[in-house]
């Protein structure tokens, strides 16, 4: 049986380990739900487990904004106390506020 807990939750302002962007999350498969194509796509020796949390960003870099989606082990807590300024927040999300960003609309 397959068991897992997402350790990041709604709302929370998260960076990529490896990458320079952040984001907040707005969703989250409890393993890996995207095409075969988008997994093969990643280099082998990067590719992350495909049994773990995956979280949808609203996500941003120095360049643009987008939507990413990320495995839990390339990412960690962001706690610098920044907002983050992608266009979207406001159609999933209140105000910033302590360091959160808090649920707007009735998710599934």
């Amino acid at each position: 049986m397959f068991k897992t807990r997402a350790k990041y939750s709604l709302g929370q302002v998260v960076r990529h380990r490896k990458h320079p962007f952040r984001g907040v999350v707005f969703d989250v498969d409890p393993r890996f739900s995207n095409t075969d194509e988008w997994y093969e796509a990643i280099p082998e020796e990067s590719r992350p487990a495909k049994d773990q949390p995956f979280y949808h960003l609203l996500a941003e870099n120095e360049q643009s904004y987008y939507v990413a989606y990320v495995s839990e082990q390339n990412l960690i807590a962001d706690y610098s106390g920044e907002p983050v300024e992608h266009p979207d927040l406001g159609d999933f999300f209140g105000d910033f506020s302590d360091g959160h960003y808090p649920l707007q609309v009735q998710m599934n």
